[in-house]
């Protein structure tokens, strides 16, 4: 069924192109209502418009607080056309159909991120605009309901294709974009209230995020995926192909290593989601090259994050190697010129990338949602303790710590061997602690040969539950150990590192990453 759109309202925070849907309205002669500014913007634009509170015979109140708010504009909105009952009660009341509303909504998202002022925060809590768009989207069978400028021409489209009239296929679909937008903008209000009252975990909780990209397939070509964003995307894409749901995978594991380095020393190689080198230098190409290489066939096709300006020198070193993605906060305009020669080379500048503002990570199986606190405490020195008789230096305990601090993005069970405030071995992913313990040794050993000598750490994220994996490190050359406490045996271990030799130090804390 089609309906002709005889009368419009419109209220509108965005009046970007406001005029070319106006002239397309008044082609087809539609009677324009509106309000507030929006009404002021259609007089100034040359357009015939009726006040709202003309039209209603009410005033506004309330600072504006109420405006749509009222029975002529509601009942316009929500009669059944063809209802006998409906007809008879609104010709009763004098009331007429309004056929299209037009509404966006205050940009309370945009506010939030502007100031922390709550009163002013809570002045932009659209209710007229979110109201009259329920309204209409739940009438779609008789109304049309447009909430963004970026429909202007889809509706220009469909008036000019039925000669003023709507389908009710548009009008379906112009529905279910309108409670997508509503759903939306109250989830951000929730948010926003839940986070007032410091209620992470609320009795409902409400997943937003706004589409960046589709992307051309999920983890494997017969999946399909999209990336969302819950807040403005300031992630900048420089160069490169378009980035894949593995790639978005890896690239947001990368940078949130990387955030938690030392500012402008850390360098992070990643391949699957798992770091394979991780090093803070104070000179910035040796950070980078120490990562690189302590594993470097890993590298090979993988991911580099780094958290300072990627200049020329960086980026020549970057291009001796096949990788996927460059991260760099910023990068200078000789650095993009080299990096650039390899078309497919994706590069990403998180210079402008802003701090979340929620520190909760989902995880969704089927219908259910796994959500905690994200792992990003930042380790200080108060949270460990020295257990061993030997005691570590400053450039000891450092190494250790800076090892423990990479563990905790390392795919569980975990092992860390490091060196100078570089990686030199890491263990993955294994259900054995023991077999994280040999695959860290065996990187090390490989790629290290030459340089296995004093002050090598080794970093778990979880307690040794036996004494054996100690053992194993210890007789591979680890002279510090740096474990969490909690183990049954935990005065077996301090006994071993003791009879070994080893400086060992517990953390209050343990950093499973599953």
């Amino acid at each position: 069924m089609k309906i002709k759109i005889k009368t419009a309202l419109i209220s509108v925070y965005d009046k970007n192109n406001l005029s070319e849907i106006l002239s397309t309205l008044k082609k087809h002669q539609v009677k324009i209502i509106s309000s507030g500014g929006t009404y002021k913007k259609i007089i100034d634009l040359g357009f015939n418009c009726k006040e709202v509170s003309e039209y209603t015979g009410s005033p506004e109140i309330l600072d504006g607080r109420v405006k749509t708010l009222h029975p002529k504009i509601h009942a316009g909105i929500l009669n059944k056309n063809k209802d006998k009952i409906h007809k008879k009660q609104m010709i009763k009341l004098g009331y007429e159909n309004i056929d299209l509303i037009i509404v966006n909504f205050y940009p309370f998202q945009d506010i939030l991120n502007s100031t922390k002022a709550h009163d002013k925060i809570i002045e932009n809590i659209d209710i007229g605009g979110p109201t009259m768009v329920r309204a209409a989207a739940k009438n779609f069978e008789y109304k049309t309901v447009i909430t963004s400028a970026k429909q202007y021409n889809s509706l220009k489209d469909e008036l000019k294709l039925n000669n003023g009239k709507t389908s009710k296929q548009f009008r379906q679909k112009m529905s279910k974009d309108a409670f997508l937008e509503t759903a939306y903008y109250e989830a951000v209000i929730s948010n926003y209230f839940n986070k007032l009252s410091n209620d992470k975990f609320p009795s409902k909780k409400i997943i937003f995020g706004e589409k960046i990209n589709k992307l051309r397939y999920g983890e494997n070509p017969h999946q399909e995926a999209s990336v969302y964003s819950q807040n403005t995307f300031s992630i900048k894409q420089l160069s490169g192909k378009k980035l894949s749901y593995n790639n978005y995978n890896d690239m947001f594991s990368a940078i949130n290593i990387t955030k938690v380095l030392p500012k402008n020393l850390g360098c992070v190689v990643l391949k699957h989601s798992n770091p394979c080198g991780v090093s803070i230098n104070k000179n910035r190409l040796g950070s980078l090259k120490s990562a690189i290489n302590c594993d470097p066939i890993s590298a090979f096709g993988g991911i580099i994050s780094c958290n300072f300006k990627i200049d020329r020198y960086i980026a020549k070193e970057l291009n001796k190697i096949f990788l996927e993605i460059v991260i760099g906060k910023g990068f200078t305009n000789d650095a993009l010129k080299i990096l650039k020669k390899k078309k497919n080379l994706r590069l990403i500048d998180t210079n402008t990338l802003k701090k979340s503002d929620t520190n909760l990570s989902v995880i969704s199986r089927s219908d259910n949602l796994l959500i905690q606190e994200s792992d990003d405490i930042i380790l200080d020195k108060k949270n460990f303790k020295v257990v061993s008789k030997i005691k570590p230096n400053k450039n000891v305990l450092n190494n250790l710590i800076f090892a423990f601090n990479v563990c905790r993005f390392v795919k569980s069970n975990a092992i860390v061997i490091s060196k100078n405030l570089s990686t030199i071995g890491i263990g993955s992913g294994q259900t054995s602690r023991l077999d994280s313990c040999d695959i860290a040794i065996n990187k090390m050993r490989k790629f290290k040969l030459n340089d296995l000598n004093d002050n090598i750490c080794a970093a778990s994220d979880a307690f040794f539950p036996f004494t054996d994996g100690v053992e194993k490190l210890a007789v591979a050359g680890i002279k510090a150990i740096i474990q969490p406490s909690g183990s049954i045996r935990d005065k077996e271990i301090i006994k071993l590192a003791n009879k070994l030799g080893l400086i060992l130090v517990f953390s209050k804390t343990r950093h499973f990453n599953h």
